[in-house]
């Protein structure tokens, strides 16, 4: 029996990941799902990066949870690196879905293309709270390109608005990821445009992790709603000894 912890990407909150959450534990395995700071309904949108991984090391250090396999989804990784950062005796495997992985003074804005850079901060610009909220056209074709219409439809109803800030912050980090002495894995959906196919998650991001197991899929950015149980597979899969 393994400790999973999954955190959840932009513009959800854990209870997204509560499906393959349970059928992961059905193999026999804890599972927790918490919702990053940010997410939170009613937490202010000006959130930053450094709140949002402290709120993670707040949620471990409180249920005392010890040798996890923290799991997390695209901008989910930001927060598990600076997590693995602070409190590495707690960790024993780092799994990166789909997620982007910044070495010390990166932010996630600096791991994408300038023309994403752009629409992003025209959205962020478009809120007056201080959020970004992806546009449902960006999520049917990039996000959930492997779902019907329906599908898409009932997993956008499900988002809340992201606090841009989260985007613009510099990771702070004493060690590297491809240097923490943690075992760590890349799981890559293959049809995942979220990322252009120019400028991938993998290799150009896993390849930061220096030593790691790779897992590869088929599916999307958003596997968790269109194939929970193929997306739970992997993480076991990922997170094995």
């Amino acid at each position: 029996m393994a400790n999973y912890v999954l955190i959840h990407g932009a513009w959800h909150t854990g209870a997204e990941l509560g499906r393959v959450a349970s059928l992961i534990r059905s193999m026999g395995h804890d599972v927790h799902a918490p919702t990053i700071k940010g997410n939170r309904p009613g937490d202010s949108k000006a959130t930053g990066l450094a709140e949002a991984v402290g709120s993670i090391i707040e949620y471990l250090e409180e249920i005392d949870a010890k040798d996890i396999i923290l799991v997390g989804h695209s901008y989910g990784g930001m927060v598990i690196t600076g997590v693995a950062d602070r409190i590495p005796h707690r960790i024993r495997r780092l799994v990166y879905w789909n997620a982007f992985v910044p070495n010390d003074g990166e932010s996630l804005l600096d791991m994408s293309l300038p023309h994403q850079v752009a629409a992003m901060e025209a959205l962020a610009a478009e809120q007056k709270d201080g959020s970004i909220m992806v546009p449902f056209p960006l999520w049917r074709e990039a996000f959930m390109n492997d779902a019907d219409l329906e599908t898409v439809q009932e997993a956008y109803s499900k988002l809340n608005p992201h606090p841009m800030q989260t985007f613009r912050d510099k990771i702070s980090l004493s060690t590297n990821p491809a240097d923490m002495k943690v075992g760590k894995s890349y799981i890559n959906c293959t049809e995942d445009i979220a990322a252009s196919h120019s400028h991938p998650w993998h290799p150009r991001l896993s390849e930061k992790l220096g030593l790691f197991r790779l897992v590869q899929i088929s599916g999307s950015h958003e596997i968790c709603f269109t194939s929970p149980a193929r997306i739970a597979r992997a993480i076991v899969e990922a997170g094995r000894d």
